[in-house]
């Protein structure tokens, strides 16, 4: 907990906020990359909008980041090519969530080619900070072809797994230990 008397209680972040298996997730990145399309997806599925490009947040207590969205802008989005749009008349209101604590955040980052990027899962990105609160992160490149709807649910889901004790990575390197022991113990043998 960071209880800087210095830090404002308050801010207003560029990033939409859903709310997805219990989570509050805060979807980030560079303008254009994606993150609205993506979003309007993951309503369309069944998750839970809270706000679009900008979001409030609030640090109740020093101890519970809170986000939901602009009086101003409640309900709307902002799809290129549509135009604004109403998440409440369109998908209605069992789609919508006033606020929701902040769990995770997923920053969407333009695929670099020739860059290398952890393919085991065995990396952790700094957490985000606001206000004086981190919050764990999730990086996820995109690159054409990717969906991204479906990397940031299972982000979700494997974020829920290692607050759970699950790490994947983990069991396959135990795994692969387990492996090369027994080809090593039937190689004495001979």
């Amino acid at each position: 907990m960071n209880k800087r008397k210095d830090l404002p209680t308050s801010i207003i972040i560029s990033g939409g906020l859903l709310q997805m298996f219990g989570l509050g997730v805060l979807i980030i990145g560079d303008s254009g990359i994606g993150k609205s399309e993506c979003a309007l997806e993951l309503i369309s599925r069944g998750h839970l909008f809270v706000s679009d490009d900008a979001t409030c947040f609030i640090n109740k207590n020093s101890e519970e980041l809170l986000g939901s969205a602009p009086e101003f802008s409640r309900n709307f989005m902002e799809i290129r090519g549509l135009g604004i749009i109403n998440i409440k008349e369109i998908f209605g209101v069992k789609s919508l969530c006033s606020q929701t604590k902040v769990d995770l955040v997923i920053q969407l980052k333009r695929w670099e080619k020739g860059r290398e990027y952890d393919r085991l899962g065995l990396e952790f990105p700094d957490d985000y900070e606001v206000i004086g609160q981190k919050v764990s992160q999730i990086i996820i490149p995109v690159a054409p072809g990717r969906n991204i709807a479906t990397l940031i649910e299972v982000a979700c889901k494997v974020y829920l797994c290692r607050q759970n004790g699950y790490f994947a990575p983990k069991e396959l390197i135990q795994r692969l230990d387990q492996a090369l022991s027994q080809k090593s113990d039937t190689r004495g043998q001979k």
